[in-house]
Order: structure tokens, then C-alpha cells, then sequence
């Protein structure tokens, strides 16, 4: 390193790579504002911390760049995000190429803000771009060919442009355009991925402020959870509760509730709850990028015995994973303690995934590890301190149509784990009680 690199704030060092944990002390949720009286996130050292793991999952692979155009991966080496609407556009893109720093082509007028807005990038490394649309801009207006063209450019200026690049994905025009120019494309969303699994202090605070906001969001639920509410007005409400609370993206919220719980349909409706059904809800948003996935399940005035028996198996399953959870073990002993998909009545473990299932949180929903017993049985993952993962079981009734539904978020500290999910889940919550 020399002097100059030490004068740049952009360099990275080699302590940006350190995830700063306090295992000792309790895990924050701080106020969500920035003041001067406390130390709360640093999106500073959050940032460096993302790009150095990046750039050392790089230095790991047999890639000498990667090439991205899933948000989630350019905002993790990036630090931009320049709204929901654009993650299924496939309009944005970043090159890591060898030690230079990145580079973000983006949505027209944005690449402009970055360089005002954004001092952690090199101004000259924000260009504005598009490519494909999916589809709606067609390769005959060689907007693909021209930026694959570019990008090989910036590959031999990197010095790298012999070397595979890794894609996490693309329009499969461009992935062809890529290959017309001389690159050769391999896959890059393990190599991300990897880099993903290990949270710092920053992630770990953020994804519990988020955790928190849906604490708040469960109380309310349980205060308007009645006959002539529908399961969608309970969508709208937390909804607009998330929103008010700085949430920056409701990915969906499950509302499912009666008759509909079984089988688990992964949806909501304008079904009116009726006293004595039991109901689970899934809230999936995010503060500040980093997501939450947290089940709940309620009976409305009154339970049966036997849907007080499939939320106590859902609870016995999910804790008998938690126990497990410390850095060391494999995802495949974890897996083993939960039922198999056939004593559910599901006839193979495909068709009963993410039932009984394990996955890690941070800027997507589902990161590493994964743990179902449909993959972890026979490729077991290392859990390792630093990953933040939710954990989720569900178990039908006796009666043939209620079920139970929890998830509980964890946090892989230097013992075991802490669960950030909060609202009370030990019993089954009866909300407005007869």
C-alpha cells in the first residue's frame, strides 16, 4: 500500500475486511436515525466491509472479474440502490474487475447522482447505461453489444480479461453479446453468495432494526385480528404501518387464515377471519436493504385441542433447530430433526419445500445457508458465526384444514445463536379472546 492509496478514502485497508462483532455485549436495534450522541450503524465502514468481501470472495475464485445485474449484488459492492421498481428490470449492472473499483452503469439520470451523492465511488466509474429491459429495448439496437464491448475493454485495462468473469445473471441476449466480445462467462452468484454469507456489525444491526419493526407490526395484528376483518385489510394495514416506520421495500406479507391453511398456498385473500380459525401471516420487508422473513401464527377467539397440538409440534421442530445452531455444525444435522415431508402427508421432500426450512436473511431474502432436507441431507453447509438466517416450520391439524406456522429469525454468535424475532411465540397467541 502506498502513501497515495492511504490518503484515498476509496482504497480499501485491510481492517475493512473485520466484521467488528461485540458477542459480549446484547445484540442493538437502535433508533433508526442518525444522531451524535450514540454510535449506531456506520454505512462507511458498512460499505468497506461489503466491498473487501467481495473483493477477497474474488481473489478466492478462479474469476478475475464479476460482472453483476442482480441489485442485490450491486448494492452490495456499490452501495446504490435506486429504488423497488427496478429489481426485476435487469436495467443496472457492475463490473469488479481484478483491484480496480468498481463500476456501476445506471438507470440514466441516476449515474449522475452517484457522482454527486455517492463520494465512496470513483466519480469517473459511474456511467449512465442500459441494456435490454427484458426485452423491451431489442439487441438489434446494439445497446448490448456496445456495453459488452465496453466491459471487455475495462477487462484488459484490468488486466484480467483472460480470465473467466463471473456473471450472476443476464438477459440471455447479453449473455450471448458477452460472449461475442471475448468474455468468457461462468457462474458468479456462488462466488457472491459466498462473499454474502458472513454478516458484520452494521448487517447484523440493520436486520435486527428490521426484526423490530415487525415486532410492532405482530402486536398490532394481534390487536385487529377479528371476525369482519379480511385477511387482505390485515395486508393493508401492516402495510402502511412498515411504510410509516421507514421500511423501504413490503416484499409481500402471507395472510392465510381457516380452511386456506392447509395446504400452505403462500398468499392472501379477501377471506373475512371467522371466530376459532387459526391464521399465520409471513411479513417480508426491508429497512435499508436488509430483509426480514418472520412467521406468526394466531387462533381467533378460541383454539381447538387439536390446533393447540400442531402449533406445540411447529414450536418442538423449530426449537429443537435453534438448539442446534452454533458455529461448527452442518446444516444437514439440523435438517434431520424435522419431520419428513411424507409423515405430513406430502409425497416427496420437493413438494413439501420451505415447510420445514432454513435461510439466510441480508440484502435478499433467501442467502446462504440453506437448510431443507431436500438439499442439506446430502450437501451439508458449515454454519459459521456471522450468518443471520430465519428458520420456519409448519404443521396441519387433525382436523384436516387448520395448521401452524413460526419462524424465528437467529443470529450466529461465537456460541450458538440469538433470535432477533420477538414477538411472543412460545404459545399459541389467541387474539381478542372469547
Amino acid at each position: 500500500m502506498t502513501t497515495t492509496d492511504a490518503l484515498n478514502p476509496r482504497i480499501l485497508q485491510p481492517a475493512d475486511v473485520n466484521p467488528n462483532w461485540r458477542w459480549d455485549k446484547h445484540l442493538p436495534a437502535l433508533g433508526h436515525t442518525a444522531v451524535d450522541f450514540e454510535r449506531r450503524v456506520d454505512h462507511d465502514r458498512l460499505r468497506r466491509y461489503r466491498l473487501s468481501r467481495a473483493k477477497q470472495a474474488l481473489k478466492k475464485s478462479d474469476c478475475g472479474a464479476l460482472l453483476l445485474f442482480d441489485v442485490n449484488n450491486i448494492r452490495y459492492v456499490s452501495g446504490t440502490k435506486i429504488g423497488e421498481w427496478e429489481r426485476d428490470k435487469m436495467c443496472r449492472f457492475a463490473l469488479l474487475a481484478g483491484d480496480e473499483e468498481p463500476y456501476v452503469w445506471d438507470f440514466g439520470s441516476a449515474a449522475v447522482h452517484h457522482r454527486e451523492y455517492c463520494d465512496w465511488l470513483n466519480p469517473e466509474h459511474c456511467r449512465a447505461g442500459v441494456v435490454g429491459m427484458r426485452g423491451t429495448i431489442p439487441p438489434s439496437f446494439g445497446l448490448m453489444k456496445f456495453y459488452a464491448e465496453e466491459i471487455y475493454g475495462l477487462l484488459k485495462k484490468a488486466g484480467v480479461a483472460d480470465m473467466p468473469v463471473g456473471l450472476d445473471y443476464a438477459e440471455t441476449a447479453m449473455h450471448f453479446a458477452l460472449q461475442e466480445a471475448g468474455l468468457k462467462i461462468v457462474d458468479g452468484q456462488q462466488v457472491m453468495l459466498s462473499a454474502r454469507e458472513i454478516k458484520n456489525v452494521d448487517e447484523i444491526q440493520l436486520l435486527n432494526q428490521a426484526a423490530s419493526m415487525v415486532d410492532g407490526v405482530y402486536h398490532m395484528i394481534w390487536e385487529e385480528l377479528k371476525p369482519g376483518v379480511r385477511e387482505n385489510d390485515i395486508v393493508a394495514m401492516a402495510n402502511k404501518m412498515l411504510y410509516e416506520m421507514g421500511s423501504d421495500d413490503v416484499e409481500a406479507i402471507n395472510a392465510i387464515a381457516g380452511e386456506r391453511c392447509n395446504p400452505h398456498p403462500h398468499n392472501f385473500t379477501d377471506r373475512y377471519f371467522r371466530p376459532g380459525d387459526q391464521a399465520f401471516f409471513d411479513i417480508l420487508q426491508s429497512y435499508q436493504g436488509y430483509r426480514t422473513c418472520y412467521y406468526r401464527t394466531f387462533n381467533i377467539g378460541r383454539a381447538t385441542p387439536v390446533q393447540n397440538d400442531a402449533y406445540i409440534k411447529a414450536r418442538e421442530w423449530l426449537d429443537a433447530a435453534i438448539e442446534l445452531i452454533k458455529p461448527g455444525v452442518t446444516t444437514d444435522v439440523v435438517a434431520k430433526v424435522w419431520p419428513t415431508a411424507e409423515s405430513l402427508g406430502f409425497p416427496n421432500e420437493l413438494a413439501a419445500f420451505g415447510l420445514q426450512f432454513g435461510h439466510g436473511l441480508g440484502l435478499a431474502l433467501h442467502e446462504r445457508p440453506i437448510i431443507s432436507r431436500a438439499v442439506s441431507l446430502e450437501h451439508p453447509m458449515e454454519i459459521e458465526t456471522g450468518m443471520v438466517f430465519a428458520l420456519e416450520t409448519y404443521c396441519p391439524a387433525a382436523d384436516g384444514y387448520s395448521a401452524a406456522r413460526i419462524e424465528e429469525e437467529v443470529v450466529v454468535t461465537d456460541k450458538g445463536c440469538t433470535v432477533i424475532s420477538l414477538f411472543p411465540a412460545e404459545e399459541l397467541p389467541i387474539a381478542n379472546r372469547y
